[in-house]
């Protein structure tokens, strides 16, 4: 099956069933561009992806923040450059990406990771506006982004694409209505866009993250009770850690995931999730 296998069928699942695609520098030679990747789980799928060898390129809303992420990034020695981009904004998507293309020369690798949360609190009660706000950042941008990367990826003969997710788009969350809904959007991305994408050698997938240790979430985990009940809710046995979400990330974009495409992997200590 393998010998004859066109060129692109190689490029997304990879030269041979047999691939070594686990050593650590699994990403030599490819370029990354990370959304929202100053913080948080962003700025370990960064170092992740920078420590297996990519080129990587991220973005913040904030220069300060690029500016920190790069600094430390690169005092580990990885090859790593920044932009500030809100990518609600098309005309920002766009100089995000021109300025990796500048910087790197290519785009193989794509992690969606921005996400707002304007709301907390009933579903009903949040107004046009906000619902506005969240499909705008955490869906349309992402689809906008993937729009603006294909082309540049298939020049290099295909590329891997990851979108951020979450336990509550399969499990919506009290008070998080909006979020929730805009997260459930991106499992249907991911699985709409992976059949159009393959013909063309690359690889979709997403990520859903539970319950993980970042400032974005801490309302849900700093206190001990609070902690507790969201965990038991979710039927999880623990708290996550940015890195390791990182590392199903990193699986997923490297040449040991390349059999799987269309998939939103569950990353959320045992909770478990159908749509």
């Amino acid at each position: 099956m393998w010998r004859g296998a066109p060129s692109r069928f190689r490029a997304v699942f990879g030269g041979s069933p047999m691939s070594s695609g686990g050593s650590p520098r699994s990403l030599e030679g490819k370029v990354a561009l990370v959304t929202a990747g100053t913080d948080g789980i962003g700025l370990a799928v960064a170092e992740a992806l920078g420590v297996a060898g990519a080129q990587v390129f991220l973005s913040s809303r904030k220069q300060q923040n690029v500016e920190r992420a790069v600094t430390h990034l690169r005092g580990r020695g990885l090859q790593v450059s920044g932009v500030t981009c809100h990518v609600g904004r098309a005309e920002d998507r766009e100089r995000m990406v021109q300025a990796a293309l500048d910087t790197f020369g290519a785009i193989d690798i794509l992690v969606s990771n921005a996400a707002v949360n304007p709301h907390l609190g009933p579903t009903l009660e949040a107004d046009e506006g906000t619902w506005d706000k969240v499909f705008q950042v955490n869906v349309t941008a992402a689809a906008m982004l993937v729009r603006l990367v294909v082309p540049h990826m298939e020049k290099r003969g295909g590329g891997a694409i990851v979108l951020m997710s979450s336990i509550a788009g399969y499990r919506p969350m009290a008070g998080l209505g909006p979020y929730s809904v805009s997260k459930s959007a991106l499992l249907g991305l991911v699985a709409a866009l992976s059949p159009e994408l393959l013909p063309r050698g690359i690889r979709i997938n997403g990520v859903a993250p539970g319950l993980i240790r970042t400032r974005f979430s801490q309302a849900l985990w700093k206190d001990e009770a609070m902690r507790e009940q969201a965990l038991g809710a979710l039927g999880a046995q623990r708290l996550g850690t940015p890195p390791e979400v990182a590392q199903a990330v990193l699986f997923l974009v490297a040449p040991q995931g390349s059999l799987v495409a269309g998939q939103t992997l569950l990353v959320a200590g045992g909770a478990l999730a159908r749509l």
